[in-house]
């Protein structure tokens, strides 16, 4: 019985994580012109999931979070073959938001929980750039000529510092954002499996 009610508790609470992620994410503190954006702290519930619940359900959450995030704004990449399309879904949805939910695993070596809660939110912030670029470099390279300062440079110099202007805030601020949560409330990030 106590199971039953253990996981019906988690879920419940990782719905609500994606709800909180969702509303976050509509508080754009700025916006790029060809995708990609600083929000309210948006990865922060999914990452808080991975320490709360561990792997499994930071994944599980991260991916229903990547399928409510197509649901809401789909960018279809420019070639528009099937191959491009797969590794769109992949890289900018899919792993990108599910590996938000290892955070907890990387900040479990750490002997100082909150030097772990930092960079475990960093690590995976820095993984989320990471597919942020390697789909600039692979998939919208062709988006480089629409801006002046791109215009001859290589296309993964243009995904680094395409991607790197926003992913680079947000991984500060979510950082950060973690850092103030943890040592507002330490108890929000416990294991409770």
């Amino acid at each position: 019985m106590s199971q039953t009610y253990s996981k019906t508790r988690i879920l419940v609470e990782c719905a609500l994580m994606i709800a909180i992620g969702t509303i976050l994410a509509q508080i754009k503190l700025f916006t790029m012109p060809q995708g990609g954006s600083v929000t309210l702290l948006s990865m922060l519930p999914f990452i808080l999931v991975s320490f709360r619940h561990g792997v499994k359900w930071g994944l599980l959450t991260g991916f229903a979070n990547s399928l409510l995030q197509m649901l809401m704004g789909f960018w279809a990449p420019p070639a528009g073959t099937i191959t491009s399309l797969i590794a769109c879904i992949l890289l900018d949805y899919v792993l990108a938001f599910s590996l938000l939910g290892i955070a907890g695993a990387i900040a479990k070596p750490f002997s100082n929980r909150f030097v772990g809660v930092c960079v475990g939110t960093a690590s995976v912030c820095v993984i989320r750039f990471l597919c942020s670029f390697l789909s600039g470099f692979l998939l919208w390279g062709s988006y480089q000529s629409s801006y002046d300062w791109a215009v001859g440079m290589p296309v993964w110099l243009y995904s680094l510092i395409y991607n790197g202007s926003y992913m680079g805030v947000e991984l500060v601020f979510t950082t950060l954002g973690a850092a103030v949560l943890y040592k507002a409330a330490p108890k929000l990030f416990d294991a409770l499996n």
